[in-house]
């Protein structure tokens, strides 16, 4: 019989962080994803399963234990807000050019700078577009219930695993805070470093063994003929990713004449908007984005002419309407309509918003 609880947003990555088999989180407190840390330190899963739990002495030395627990095969993970993940970026940055797996939670809140500890969505380019410095990708998940923070977490290391590539979870604080019943899966074991050997190969620097060369785990490398060959296999494997990784959800799309594209807290107004336009004879769907990379941009296209306009609705300036419009490269009108600095649009204000901007536009 499956299990039930009722839990926050945040308690549900902690929930889910020592039932898939995490070996370590590395934290620094910050609102609104202080419950992540919170949560475990009263799970006390070292005592239940082995887990790590270390509260670090700054953002920065949280993310570089995680780089260090990666590299040795680990599944680590860490978890902050806006201006905690630009602190983390450096380390983000190295585990990416270093090829490690490993979960970045960023629970979002309205910046820019400290800004305010409301929910928001601006830190989409920071995700999505690297944040930190090279030509490096995230695979970033959006989640839109507390049931998805708590699933998307075994999925997150799931696939920084197979790609062998930092996964971060992108929420916000609605999602964070809301309260809703989560389906709890099953324990998953540890693995012993033998069994990360057998099951991810032998990168990882588990100990040199007398048959192979050492392992050696680093970002650098001065040769700019090989750091090139190294940036060409990068791009080859982010080109893997967004062949076989997109994951988005369609509603109310089959006979939309206009659609809404929105992804995680704000996905679910549209929900409600969706539903007041169609009171009002306006045929609207909605797109929802799961991978904000990979994007699904060959989603959207294909609805180019079946739809006379897009409206994306964000809890920022705009930022992820610019991938919605070189989706669409110019064939059919794309708006945005957002609010800022912790505001959360209304289900009304979105439907006026796609009445005044593409309809009676």
């Amino acid at each position: 019989m499956a299990d039930y609880k009722l839990m926050k947003g945040n308690e549900a990555i902690a929930e889910a962080a020592i039932r898939c088999g995490c070996d370590g989180y590395f934290g620094y407190p910050i609102t609104p994803q202080s419950e992540v840390m919170e949560t475990l330190m009263v799970r006390k899963p070292w005592e239940e399963t082995g887990m790590v739990v270390l509260q670090a002495e700054s953002e920065v030395a949280a993310i570089n234990m995680v780089y260090g627990g990666a590299s040795c095969g680990k599944k680590v993970m860490t978890s902050s807000s806006s201006p905690g993940i630009s602190l983390k970026q450096e380390g983000i940055t190295y585990i990416a050019g270093a090829e490690l797996p490993c979960l970045v939670v960023n629970v979002v809140r309205g910046g820019p700078g400290l800004g305010t500890i409301q929910p928001a969505q601006s830190d989409y380019f920071q995700a999505v577009k690297g944040g930190g410095h090279g030509d490096y990708r995230l695979i970033v998940l959006a989640p839109a219930s507390v049931q998805e923070m708590y699933d998307f977490v075994d999925l997150s290391f799931e696939l920084a695993f197979k790609y062998r590539n930092p996964a971060m979870i992108l929420s916000d604080g609605v999602i964070g805070q809301m309260m809703e019943k989560v389906q709890i899966g099953d324990y998953k074991p540890r693995l012993s470093d033998d069994e990360v050997v057998k099951r991810y190969g032998s990168w990882a620097t588990t100990g040199k063994t007398a048959n192979r060369q050492r392992n050696i785990i680093t970002s650098l490398d001065l040769d700019a003929s090989r750091q090139e060959q190294f940036n060409i296999k990068l791009q080859a494997k982010y080109k893997e990713i967004e062949e076989k990784e997109v994951r988005f959800e369609k509603i109310n799309c089959d006979d939309a004449e206009y659609l809404l594209v929105a992804y995680g807290s704000s996905s679910r107004i549209c929900q409600k908007a969706v539903d007041l336009a169609r009171e009002k004879g306006i045929k609207v769907g909605l797109l929802r984005p799961i991978t904000l990379f990979p994007y699904p941009t060959k989603a959207i296209q294909t609805m180019i002419g079946k739809i006379k306009g897009i409206l994306t609705v964000e809890m920022s300036a705009g930022q992820m309407v610019e991938d919605v419009r070189l989706a669409v490269n110019g064939r059919i009108p794309v708006e945005h309509y957002g609010r800022m600095g912790g505001v959360i649009p209304t289900p009304n204000e979105v439907v006026k918003a796609l009445e005044e901007k593409l309809i009676k536009g």
